[in-house]
């Protein structure tokens, strides 16, 4: 009796192992298809705006209005995207979205007139928001609570890493009196996206685990509910509010700003040259793929609203960065160095915020709504990204690049303050103060399942 107990553990162990196995290696799979994915999006992104504004002659309000019509795509395309990952997994829906992003792509670099550039933005943006929650939601079912921080900030390490040398390749590729150059950097980047489908599209991911019968009287204290809504659970669960919330806030500050507000603000009100633009871009690359993977230990140690909070720390002290260099702007040298310092900062405050906020949607998400929550987090964070340009170049354009600083100061302090209401909001599991591994020990290593943990997302949902 006593062996065959043993026997039945030992074999429980070996098929664990074998399933995590997989898992890892189907991930290494995604992660490689991403990086490859984010390698041609480094040939063209730097250069949108100038693609639409000098080289093919349309000015900067098409231009504007193409960045607004990529975040309109995602408006319109992620609400179905998201309740397509759930019912058809999201396989299928990242392969989808990589076809339309490579045939957006390949448009937008052969478009010449108003109309074609925004239906090609379009098409171009609805497919590039289809694939981001497929992404992530791939990235959850192939790891488990343990070790799922490490799994999103290597995606960011490798996506930052891959545009970085996409950017520094594509800069010597680009002259924007000859637009066929800008062509090819586009067809390249539609080569990457197919190759992206077909890198990912023939993994095997992890079934979502099922969700045992749970009797909503004994939840209810014997009153019965009836099931929600996919929207209205989403809507009503007031952690992922909260998380949106300051998530919308945290890429208006910082991503919408990183290559139009404070590029602008470095250019025309420091002094510094283009070329030296390109150059703390680079420093931010560099840092983030240096810090990610010493980040990713301390703050397995730390809780997540903390390294949050941390990170607006760091942001804040690159603001104030900011604006001493735009105080010393006749000591060239000092106010170049600060602006680089600047860029360095901002790289710092995303390693820090790169193993958090996935995570936490991740954990948040019941089983059957984690594409639906991903799609949700992937539409504030391009909304969001979308309005950041503008009020920043707006602002620096409009020569207040001093109540531009203060603004940007004022929102980082808030993301301070709302990480730190956060906490009050998440379980202790959620916002890793429960090391996740000291739950699996009591489970003999197994994934808790969506059952294990009903009753904090029907607290967060009421």
């Amino acid at each position: 009796m006593t062996r065959t107990m043993r026997q039945q553990k030992q074999a429980g162990r070996n098929g664990t192992t074998g399933r995590n196995a997989t898992a890892a290696a189907t991930l290494r799979r995604v992660q490689v298809g991403n990086a490859l994915s984010a390698f041609g999006s480094g040939f063209t992104v730097p250069y949108m705006f100038v693609y639409v504004d000098e080289v093919r002659g349309l000015g900067s309000m098409t231009a504007w209005l193409m960045f607004t019509v990529f975040a309109l795509a995602a408006l319109v395309v992620l609400p179905f995207s998201g309740r397509g990952i759930d019912r058809y997994g999201p396989r299928p829906v990242l392969i989808a979205g990589a076809v339309v992003s490579a045939l957006g792509a390949f448009a937008f670099g052969h478009a010449t007139g108003t109309p074609h550039i925004l239906a090609s933005a379009f098409l171009f943006g609805a497919g590039v928001t289809t694939v981001q929650p497929a992404l992530a939601t791939m990235i959850v079912r192939c790891s488990t609570p343990a070790t799922r921080s490490h799994a999103f900030a290597m995606q960011f390490t490798l996506v930052n890493l891959g545009m970085g040398v996409g950017a520094m390749i594509g800069g010597q590729i680009v002259d924007v009196h000859h637009p066929s150059s800008l062509t090819l950097l586009f067809t390249i980047e539609a080569l990457m996206f197919l190759v992206l489908g077909a890198v990912t599209g023939g993994v095997r991911i992890p079934a979502a685990p099922a969700v045992p019968a749970v009797s909503t009287a004994a939840v209810d204290g014997g009153e019965r509910r009836a099931p929600r809504s996919d929207l209205r659970t989403l809507l009503g669960d007031k952690a992922m509010i909260s998380v949106c919330v300051l998530a919308a806030l945290i890429f208006f500050t910082c991503y919408g700003q990183f290559e139009s507000g404070v590029a602008a603000y470095g250019t025309s009100v420091v002094g510094i040259s283009p070329a030296m633009l390109g150059f703390a871009l680079g420093a931010n690359t560099l840092a983030i793929v240096l810090l990610q993977m010493i980040v990713v230990r301390i703050t397995a140690r730390r809780r997540r609203s903390t390294a949050i909070a941390a990170t607006g720390a760091v942001w804040l002290a690159a603001w104030a960065v900011a604006g001493v260099a735009g105080l010393v702007r006749s000591d060239a040298m000092f106010a170049t160095v600060a602006m680089i310092s600047v860029y360095v900062l901002f790289g710092v405050g995303e390693a820090l915020l790169a193993p958090t906020l996935g995570p936490i949607v991740a954990d948040l998400a019941p089983s059957r709504l984690l594409g639906s929550y991903n799609a949700a987090f992937a539409l504030v964070k391009q909304l969001a990204v979308a309005m950041g340009p503008a009020a920043g170049v707006l602002l620096v354009g409009a020569g207040l690049s001093g109540p531009y600083l203060l603004v940007m100061v004022g929102c980082t302090v808030l993301i301070m303050v709302l990480a730190l209401r956060l906490r009050r909001r998440l379980t202790p599991l959620q916002d890793n103060a429960v090391r996740s591994e000291h739950i699996l020990e009591g489970t003999g290593g197994a994934v808790p399942t969506e059952g294990a943990r009903l009753v904090p997302e029907l607290q967060h949902a009421g």
